[in-house]
């Protein structure tokens, strides 16, 4: 895993924060000085926290666990989309279903409607319907799909929580710490830091700077994956082994039998 350094998180905007008196002063420790009434935030403190982040991320995806990308925010959606998908993970870029985590019973009974609608088309059920039963079923698939496709694979709570911009997404950031899940989040210096396991302190607005923390923690993530699949890869082969050890040794010791002259066997002495 490759954390940026302190020039690419420079060209990338990620240490501009946000008017002085629009500040949290919970962000005090991760801001390095005020220049024209913006905050600046410490890059050196921004890779560090990146850089536990992304390891972090990497030993849940090792775990075979999903983490959930949150951001609704508009030069954020496309960008956290296109990662999230490059490492398999469920995300939500439009309105945050609220209760989605506490409630996800609820959610997923929404996703499996999706699943029976895709189901009757397939079985031809949806042919025999009248022309605005179709439209209407059509209208709702179409809004599930919006809403809910992204996360039709998650099928149990996720063990992390991802988000840019805590101030937009602060019902999913509740959600997260009601049920003990642990939030990643890139924090602004306008947002309160308290609520996020893992903050990493930098610009949530420009489009550079997400893409470069959502690179770093996606790679960091992929990197998990793989030795995932290297670790099964070898049990299986330990496994194969542990299963051939057996059969190898009955088939020497046929062999052996086999080999055993017959004038030794004319002369065991017999049973009495």
């Amino acid at each position: 895993m490759s954390t940026p350094n302190f020039d690419q998180l420079l060209e990338a905007g990620c240490h501009f924060g946000h008017m002085k008196r629009k500040w949290n002063p919970a962000m005090a420790p991760y801001i390095f000085m005020e220049r024209n009434g913006i905050h600046i935030i410490d890059l050196y403190k921004t890779q560090a926290k990146l850089e536990e982040a992304a390891a972090a991320l990497r030993n849940i995806a090792k775990g075979g666990k999903k983490i959930l990308f949150v951001a609704t925010k508009k030069q954020a959606k496309e960008i956290l989309a296109n990662k999230a998908q490059s490492v398999n993970m469920p995300y939500v870029i439009e309105r945050w279903p609220g209760g989605m985590l506490t409630n996800f019973p609820t959610i997923r009974k929404a996703v499996k409607k999706m699943a029976s609608i895709d189901k009757m088309t397939k079985d031809g059920t949806f042919d025999n319907l009248s022309k605005r039963e179709k439209l209407q079923i059509t209208r709702q698939r179409a809004k599930l799909e919006k809403n809910l496709g992204s996360i039709a694979d998650l099928n149990r709570l996720p063990s992390a929580l991802f988000v840019v911009d805590v101030c937009k997404e602060h019902i999913a950031v509740a959600e997260a710490n009601r049920l003990g899940i642990p939030v990643f989040a890139i924090v602004d210096t306008n947002s309160d830091p308290s609520n996020v396991d893992f903050v990493i302190p930098a610009n949530d607005d420009a489009s550079k700077s997400i893409d470069i923390i959502l690179s770093t923690v996606c790679d960091s993530i992929n990197e998990g994956l793989e030795e995932r699949k290297v670790e099964k890869a070898d049990e299986k082969a330990s496994a194969e082994n542990t299963e051939a050890a057996p059969r190898r040794e009955r088939r020497r010791v046929s062999r052996k039998d086999a080999e055993t002259p017959a004038a030794e066997v004319a002369e065991a002495p017999a049973a009495e």
